[in-house]
């Protein structure tokens, strides 16, 4: 009898793509592989189609390889628990991966697939002196690879990009793609992205992303202005603007919150005529075109004048609105009723958001000054020369995401993602949660991070964090200690509470400002079974059952995570618990509520009926393949127990899930 083992590799999005079309169109998907012919007659398409036929797209040196990429399997990776560079790791929600971010997207993509609501990425802008990934693109047999560039913490090769190179824009288009079409797959279907770029690489990534995400989910194009003043040295124009491009994931199930009316857009609102129905303020009756049925006179009713619109133009609407909107009192002709008539419209009416413009001024949302002496505040150095606002992603969090969702940050450097998010969730109340995501570029043994003692700028982005997170707790605290006193002074007046919605401030310490920091490294599971000879290993040749099962150097803990990340849908932040007490479950562990895993090297039938009887029940139950030995029939029967188990408990829910041997 064969059972279901833990997959090494992880989802296989083709494969998966390919079942499901293999449902829809039958004929389209022969023996595994895709007939594009046949999927076009499925879908009424007779018309032939001849090589070499040429469509509107992006193209460059590499394309396909970098296109391919995002679907080739990542093998031999893990994501290994650093609880020692961890911020409360038992009770947070949000986490901090230290590593390469095309593998941690892939690492991510089976735990996480449609789950995140907001992207924010500031990748390199590719101004000639960034750096970008060296990944391992196979361009052409002619093509030299022996630039110098600089050495990530993991020995992995960065590339600098410089402008005279004959890949220039190829290059970093290479990074983004595959890059960007994994994030796609992580986004929800209301999902949104925004990507930070400037004049070098505008055009390609908007064209990148019409092509990743379909031209019709582009949202906008905004403009931010990071500088307040003229570059003395600038030759033609000085350069004050970067870009923000905007893309949905389904551009028709996405919904921005919008942005909070300013006291000053408030303020134009008032109720001179005591109007019942609240504030208002006038607006144009008129509109600047000639529409015959829209000229006529309109009776001031205070002072019986006549008022037609002037030429050239005529009023916004037909007779018969402006009658109904004269019984209403819409219409405004000024304290004595001599003024042009004017259309009131009242607060209550209005939306209670704005719709955010395209240009976001410095002064609603930072500047390339003001992040580096916010980040200099804390860290008391900048340490990077263009970190983002707080202000700036304070804003991008709150249109795109709600107080539960969750939000990436793929290139997170200084991680002001995290700072903004903790920010804004000390602000509303909410339980927002990120995922940062930093390669361990080494920092320069010259610059001043170097001196300050920081190895890699994953160190400072995780110090970020830490800081960060008290400063907005202590914030929180100054609140608390002012509503105390406010409650204190209401009960000795007699007077009723004050109310405080934000649960922050009631209990400052239940804000989440920590993360659960991972690193990628080498698997920890020996999935292949092999010597260091490279030989087959037999259960005979061993002396250590660990050590057929295992890599030297992994924790009980490493092997959990690993298993979990072959899941789907599973967040990586849930507690790690042994439910088993004493002899019968030393190595036996419970992940969250619902996956058992056990890495006993021995299993008994005293275990399975422990197991077996736990309450409630969970979903999956993962044990070594060695752990049976060669009782077979032991294995059959915990095969059969469990799922028997899983069925009765978990009705339909329960024919998803199984026994796993590692």
């Amino acid at each position: 009898m064969s059972h279901p083992r833990v997959p090494q590799e992880l989802s296989q999005p083709i494969t998966e793509n390919l079942q499901k079309l293999a449902v829809l169109f039958p004929s389209a998907v022969k023996d595994g592989a895709l007939d594009i012919e046949a999927l076009r007659e499925e879908l009424g398409e007779f018309e032939e189609i001849r090589p070499g036929d040429e469509k509107y797209e992006l193209n460059w040196v590499g394309k396909q390889a970098a296109k391919k990429e995002a679907f080739a399997p990542l093998l031999g990776k893990t994501l290994a628990f650093k609880p020692g560079e961890s911020k409360d790791p038992e009770t947070t929600e949000n986490l901090y991966i230290e590593g390469d971010n095309l593998e941690a997207l892939k690492l991510l993509r089976q735990n996480y697939f449609g789950e995140v609501k907001m992207i924010y990425i500031d990748p390199p802008y590719n101004t000639g002196n960034d750096f970008v990934y060296a990944d391992k693109f196979k361009v052409s047999a002619e093509e030299s690879e022996e630039e110098e560039g600089a050495v990530s913490a993991e020995g992995k090769r960065l590339i600098k990009n410089e402008k005279s190179s004959n890949r220039f824009h190829a290059r970093w288009l290479d990074m983004m793609c595959p890059r960007l079409r994994i994030a796609k797959d992580l986004l929800r279907e209301d999902g949104v992205i925004f990507i930070s770029i400037d004049d070098n690489e505008v055009a390609n990534l908007r064209a990148l992303c019409d092509e990743v995400f379909e031209a019709s989910n582009f949202v906008a194009s905004v403009i931010w202005q990071k500088k307040y003043s003229t570059k003395a040295d600038s030759l033609h124009f000085s350069e004050s603007h970067d870009y923000i491009l905007v893309y949905s994931r389904n551009i028709d199930k996405l919904r921005l919150t919008g942005l909070e009316r300013t006291e000053k857009q408030l303020s134009i609102y008032k109720n001179p005529d005591d109007d019942p129905r609240g504030l208002w303020t006038s607006d144009n009756l008129l509109r600047t075109e000639v529409r015959d049925y829209a000229i006529f006179p309109i009776i001031s009713p205070k002072t019986g004048e006549h008022f037609l619109p002037p030429a050239g133009s005529s009023w916004r609407y037909n007779k018969d609105k402006i009658k109904t909107l004269l019984l209403e009192n819409r219409i405004w002709f000024g304290v004595n009723g001599d003024m042009r008539p004017r259309l009131k419209r009242f607060l209550s009416d209005v939306r209670s958001s704005i719709v955010p413009q395209t240009f976001w001024n410095f002064s609603e949302v930072g500047h390339s000054d003001s992040a580096k002496k916010e980040l200099a505040k804390i860290l008391d150095q900048a340490f990077f020369s263009t970190p983002k606002p707080v202000r700036l992603l304070h804003r991008i969090a709150h249109l795109s995401s709600d107080t539960r969702d969750l939000i990436l940050d793929f290139f997170s450097g200084s991680a002001t993602t995290a700072h903004a998010v903790m920010q804004i969730n000390a602000e509303d109340g909410g339980k927002r949660r990120h995922i940062m995501v930093q390669l361990p570029e080494v920092c320069d043994e010259k610059s001043e991070a170097a001196k300050a003692g920081y190895k890699t700028i994953a160190e400072i982005g995780r110090e970020r964090i830490r800081r960060a997170g008290e400063k907005v707790k202590e914030e929180l605290r100054v609140k608390h200690a002012e509503w105390k006193k406010n409650l204190a002074l209401a009960e000795k007046k007699g007077e009723a509470a004050p109310e405080e919605s934000n649960p922050y401030v009631r209990d400052p310490d239940s804000l989440d400002i920590g993360f659960k920091a991972f690193r990628i490294e080498d698997t920890k599971i020996n999935w292949i079974r092999k010597d260091l000879r490279g030989e087959d290993i037999t259960y005979a040749a061993m002396t250590s059952q660990d050590a057929l099962d295992f890599v030297p150097g992994y924790t009980d803990e490493d092997i959990v995570y690993e298993v979990m990340l072959r899941q789907s849908n599973i967040p990586l932040t849930q507690a790690i618990t042994k439910p088993v007490p004493g002899a019968n479950g030393k190595r036996t562990y419970l992940y969250g509520e619902s996956y058992l895993i056990s890495l006993e090297e021995t299993v008994t039938k005293e275990l399975i009926e422990t197991l077996a009887a736990l309450e409630p029940t969970p979903l999956k139950y993962f044990f070594r393949d060695s752990a049976f030995g060669k009782d077979i029939a032991l294995k059959d029967e915990t095969f059969r127990r469990l799922n028997a188990e899983i069925a009765k408990n978990h009705g339909d829910q329960g024919t998803a899930y199984t026994v796993e041997f590692i």
